[in-house]
């Protein structure tokens, strides 16, 4: 997967502006995503660990030790994902603010599906800032399955081999998003996102 660079300019005010923004900041080419398809719920086939610490170090632009310090923990605590999302996000707050994000779903022996996420933030993030974020899926077994609101999982973050990782969860399905660099940041807050086919711009 080829590495390219996210380029964030004029982020330098506080409060709304950095909403729009950091808004903008997320909107960088994605691949096109294959035609979406209505999916009955089964048993998706799953991705190997060792997968997962290459599109994790190929996408965030790690080093493979570092991936598989993150996998790894993961692995051992939540199995094998059924899907991962590969996108950018950005988010603009004083305190209070908003997020976005998009980027491409994939699963096995079916084609990506492009989505988006939006929600709000709160806590120390100060400032506005841009980041790559890569979302193991759990216990997701359909596409669709993955619009609708996962709030953060309380005291679930954590720091490993220079990456941070959070938990969301809704209805059974349990998502880990990955962070590098100024994408930290972002996971260090509680909070939700919800996850849709369009973006919003209103984020709560």
């Amino acid at each position: 997967m080829d590495r390219r660079k996210l380029i964030v300019t004029g982020l330098v005010a506080l409060g709304a502006p950095n909403l729009v923004r950091a808004q903008q900041a997320s909107d960088g080419a994605l691949p096109s995503p294959g035609v979406q398809t209505n999916y009955p719920a089964s048993n998706p086939p799953t991705y190997e660990q060792d997968e997962i610490v290459k599109g994790v170090s190929d996408f965030l632009g790690v080093t493979a030790e570092s991936a598989g310090a993150a996998v790894e923990r993961l692995f051992s605590k939540n199995g094998k994902p059924t899907a991962y999302i590969a996108g950018e996000e950005g988010s603009g707050a004083f305190v209070l603010g908003a997020r976005y994000g998009r980027g491409l779903l994939y699963m096995k022996d079916r084609p990506p599906m492009e989505v988006f996420w939006q929600g709000p933030s709160a806590g120390w993030d100060f400032g506005g800032n841009a980041s790559r974020v890569f979302t193991l899926c759990y216990d997701l077994q359909a596409p669709e399955t993955i619009f609708q609101r996962f709030p953060g999982v309380e005291g679930s973050a954590y720091l490993v081999g220079g990456l941070g990782v959070n938990y969301q969860r809704a209805n059974g399905v349990t998502l880990a998003p990955i962070r590098a660099g100024v994408g930290l940041r972002l996971g260090a807050n509680v909070g939700y996102l919800g996850y849709s086919r369009k973006r919003h711009v209103w984020p709560f």
